[in-house]
C-alpha cells in the first residue's frame, strides 16, 4: 500500500519537478561563476587607442590568492601606464603564446614544503617539461614563500632557472611572508621595465612605495565576541571556537573558502592566516583555532594568543583576503566530497553552510579526529543537517578509538566504490587540515582509488581543491 503510494505518477511527478528545480538552481550558480571567470579573463587588453603599445605577459600561480591578487594589481598598474597586457594563470600558458611576447613578469606562489601551487601541475608537467627557445626574452620573476619551510620560494626559483635555461634574460625577487621591501623591490624592477618599453621616457617613480599599487584588502577592526573550548579533555591541543564581529559598521563581504590574515600583538610583522568557518549570512566571521605548542613545549605566538592572550570584546584588525583556489567556484552546482581533519573543519563548514543556504544538499563530509567522547566537533549540528537532508552523507574517523581505530585517509579508502560513483556522477574534492598527515595521506588514498591520471586531472581542472598547512 506504501509503495503504491509513494510511486502514484502525481508524486512521482512532483517529486521530479522538485529535482529539475534544485538541479537548475545549483547549475545556475556555477554559471554565473563560469560568466564572472570569462570576464576575468578578458580584463587586462590593450587601454582604449592604443593598441600598438608595447606589450607584457603577466603569468601567476597561487595557492591561496595572494600571487592572484599581486598579479592582478601588477597588471592593471601596467595597463593604466600604457602598456597591453595579457594576464594568465600559468596553467592556461602555452609555448606558441609565450613566444609572442619579448617581455613576462611571474608571480608564483610556493606550497607546503617546495611544490608547485594545485592547479600549476599541467604547466610544470607541459610547458616546464620542454625547454622553448626565449633568447630573445626578458623576465621578472616573483617568488612567494615562508622561511619557516626548508625550501623557500622553491617553485619561483625553479621557475627563474627554467626560464634562464630557456635562453631568458631572468631576474627574481624573493618574498618571505608577503615582506614590504621585497615588494618594493619588485616595484622597483616592474617600474623600470616600464620605462625601458615606453623608450626610456620618465614615468612612474622607480622607487615609488610599494602600496602604491601593490595593496592588500583593508584590515578591518573586529572585537572577539565570544570564544569557547570545542574538545575539552581531548588528547590533542585545544581547539577553540571564536566568534567577531565588526568593530564599527557592516560585516566585510567574503566567500566560503576565504581566509583571515592576521598579526597578534607579539608578533606585528608576521601575518598568519586562518580560514573562515562561516559565511556574512550567519552574522559573524568564525574561526576555529588550534592553540599550537612549538618542539621545544613553548606555545605558538599567535594560536595562544587567539585562544588565550585576549580577552572577549578586545579588538584585533583581521584582513579578509579572498582564497580563490578553495572558494568553490565552477563547483558551486556540482556535488561536493569534503575531507578534513581538526581545525581544518573551518573551511569545510564555510562550504557547507554556504550550500545549505543556497538549498544544495548534495554533500557528503569525512572527517578525522581523536575521539568520539573529546572531539565530535561541531556533533549535533552536522547531524542536524544530515537529518534535515543538506548533507547527503556524514563518516567520521576517529584515530584514537578504543576499538576501531581510523584516519579520515583509511576512510576514504574503506568507502572507495562510493567515492568513484560520485566522482563519476561531476563531485569535485575538497581538502582541508594539515598537510603532513592527513593531506598527504588523503592525497595518496585519491591516487590509489581514482588512479594518478584522474587526480591529476582534476587538480589542473580545479575539481580537486585543497587548503592544507
Amino acid at each position: 500500500m506504501t509503495v503504491e503510494w509513494i510511486l502514484t505518477p502525481d508524486r512521482l511527478s512532483a517529486a521530479m519537478g522538485l529535482l529539475a528545480a534544485y538541479t537548475g538552481m545549483c547549475w545556475g550558480i556555477g554559471a554565473k561563476v563560469r560568466k564572472q571567470r570569462l570576464a576575468d579573463e578578458a580584463q587586462g587588453s590593450a587601454p582604449e587607442g592604443k593598441t600598438d603599445a608595447p606589450a607584457v605577459l603577466v603569468v601567476y600561480s597561487s595557492q591561496t590568492g595572494q600571487a592572484e591578487a599581486l598579479a592582478r594589481a601588477t597588471a592593471a598598474m601596467l595597463t593604466e601606464r600604457g602598456l597591453q597586457v595579457r594576464l594568465l594563470a600559468a596553467q592556461k600558458l602555452g609555448a606558441e603564446l609565450l613566444a609572442r611576447y619579448s617581455q613576462s613578469l611571474w608571480l608564483l606562489s610556493t606550497t607546503g614544503e617546495g611544490d608547485a601551487p594545485d592547479q600549476a601541475l599541467g604547466f610544470v608537467q607541459g610547458l616546464m617539461a620542454s625547454q622553448p627557445d626565449l633568447q630573445n626574452h626578458q623576465s621578472l620573476v616573483l617568488a612567494l614563500g615562508d622561511r619557516e619551510y626548508q625550501q623557500f620560494c622553491a617553485f619561483g626559483l625553479q621557475v627563474h632557472e627554467w626560464l634562464q635555461a630557456c635562453g631568458a634574460r631572468s631576474q627574481v625577487v624573493c618574498v618571505d611572508n608577503m615582506d614590504s621591501q621585497s615588494l618594493q623591490d619588485w616595484q622597483g624592477l616592474v617600474t623600470q621595465m616600464h620605462q625601458s618599453l615606453q623608450g626610456g621616457k620618465a614615468g612612474a617613480p622607480v622607487s615609488a612605495p610599494a602600496q602604491d599599487w601593490l595593496q592588500t584588502p583593508a584590515a578591518v577592526p573586529m572585537v572577539l565576541s565570544q570564544r569557547k573550548l570545542l574538545n575539552p579533555g581531548s588528547q590533542g591541543g585545544p581547539l577553540y571556537w571564536l566568534e567577531w564581529k565588526p568593530q564599527f559598521g557592516a560585516l566585510p563581504q567574503w566567500q566560503s573558502g576565504d581566509l583571515v590574515s592576521l598579526c597578534v600583538p607579539a608578533d606585528p610583522e608576521r601575518a598568519r592566516d586562518y580560514s573562515i568557518a562561516s559565511t556574512p549570512a550567519d552574522g559573524s566571521l568564525q574561526l576555529l583555532v588550534r592553540q599550537s605548542t612549538r618542539e621545544d613545549g613553548s606555545p605558538g605566538l599567535a594560536s595562544d594568543w587567539l585562544c588565550r592572550g585576549m580577552a572577549v570584546g578586545d579588538v584585533l584588525p583581521l584582513t579578509v583576503r579572498e582564497h580563490a583556489g578553495f572558494r568553490l567556484g565552477e563547483n558551486a552546482g556540482r556535488p561536493l566530497i569534503l575531507v578534513g581533519n581538526g581545525s581544518g573543519l573551518a573551511g569545510l563548514l564555510s562550504h557547507i553552510r554556504a550550500r545549505v543556504q543556497q538549498g544544495c544538499g548534495d554533500q557528503w563530509l569525512l572527517f578525522g579526529e581523536r575521539s568520539p567522547q573529546h572531539d565530535a566537533l561541531y556533533g549535533e549540528q552536522l547531524q542536524t543537517w544530515l537529518v534535515q537532508g543538506h548533507l547527503a552523507r556524514l563518516d567520521r574517523a576517529w584515530s584514537r578509538h578504543a576499538t576501531q581505530s581510523l584516519y579520515v585517509q583509511q576512510l576514504l579508502n574503506r568507502e572507495a566504490e562510493e567515492v568513484v560513483r560520485w566522482v563519476e556522477r561531476g563531485a569535485a574534492i575538497y581538502v582541508c587540515g594539515s598537510l603532513q598527515g592527513m593531506g598527504q595521506g588523503v592525497h595518496l588514498a585519491l591516487q590509489a582509488i581514482l588512479g594518478e591520471a584522474q587526480v591529476d586531472a582534476m587538480l589542473a581542472s580545479g575539481r580537486y581543491r585543497r587548503d592544507v598547512y
